[in-house]
């Protein structure tokens, strides 16, 4: 008798176990679909701040608004704030969220440097029209590179690149790609990632995050082919590009090359690691790209 009812207990057992286990796959082949088809949206993050908070007035800066055409006819915002004796023009390409105006810190801390900047918003971004994509960024950046050269009359070896987090992949794109006549004076990559299939891997070790991803950025192969002097900024600190991720671009970067490690979150380091943030750039500047400031030489 007991036997006859332990078996219609093991059988219900069995095919609740079946039935979960089937639900949970379903959850994972879902997610791993929503990852694979919204990925995009999960990169570039425009909507985190459409609109200006402030402009460089506000801070007492020279500034004007420009306009930029890309070669397939999109018109970006950025902003051109020169400096009063500059020592040279810093491109400024921002992170995944926000716009141009949530810079405004970096923009303070690069014109005490004796840096002019232009700043840009990606297409999608701010003020700018169109919708981001990783080959709509490397328009941006040439259109802002062009606007430098042409516009501003800035010779190539008085231009730095500067990108943190995803503008990091846009500079390191934008200097791999460059004529090598035109090279610039160095390159400044703060918060950088290896790859986007390498970074999400790291983030979600339990999806096949490497093979879902379209979106490609191989900023650790874009610095294999920079020959200007190259700076690497990182906080072991940042939550969301681990320090590994850094380090690895600084690693399979060619000399020269400098690693700048400060402290603080992803979003606040270059603020929390004042002025040891600061002072690392202006040393690297001097020493390394032979860029004094106008008082110092």
């Amino acid at each position: 008798m007991a036997k006859t009812v332990a078996r219609p207990i093991a059988r219900t057992m069995a095919r609740t176990m079946a039935k979960t286990v089937l639900s949970l796959a379903i959850i994972y082949a879902l997610l791993v679909a929503l990852m694979w088809a919204f990925q995009e949206r999960l990169l570039y993050l425009p909507n985190a701040g459409r609109e200006h908070i402030t402009t460089p007035a506000d801070r007492g800066l020279a500034w004007e608004a420009v306009t930029l055409t890309t070669e397939d006819n999109v018109a970006l915002d950025a902003w051109w704030v020169p400096a009063p004796e500059p020592r040279a023009s810093l491109l400024f390409f921002h992170g995944n969220a926000g716009n141009i105006s949530h810079r405004l810190e970096s923009i303070v801390q690069f014109q005490r440097l004796g840096l002019s900047v232009l700043i840009v918003d990606y297409r999608g971004y701010g003020r700018s029209e169109g919708s981001p994509s990783e080959a709509g960024t490397a328009l941006d950046a040439r259109a802002a590179w062009h606007w430098l050269r042409d516009e501003a009359e800035t010779e190539a070896d008085a231009i730095i690149l500067f990108g943190r987090s995803l503008g990091a992949a846009v500079a390191a794109e934008l200097a791999a790609n460059l004529e090598q006549h035109a090279a610039p004076a160095a390159v400044i990559l703060e918060s950088p990632f290896r790859s986007v299939p390498e970074l999400a891997q790291q983030l979600y070790p339990f999806l096949p995050a490497r093979w879902l991803a379209r979106i490609d950025y191989p900023v650790d192969t874009y610095v294999t082919q920079i020959s200007a002097p190259l700076l690497v900024i990182h906080s072991r600190d940042d939550e969301i590009i681990p320090f590994a991720q850094g380090e690895a671009v600084y690693q399979a970067a060619q000399a020269p090359k400098q690693l700048l490690e400060i402290q603080g979150g992803h979003n606040t380091g270059f603020l929390d690691s004042e002025p040891t943030y600061s002072e690392g750039i202006d040393a690297f500047l001097r020493d390394a790209v032979g860029l004094a400031r106008p008082n110092q030489e």
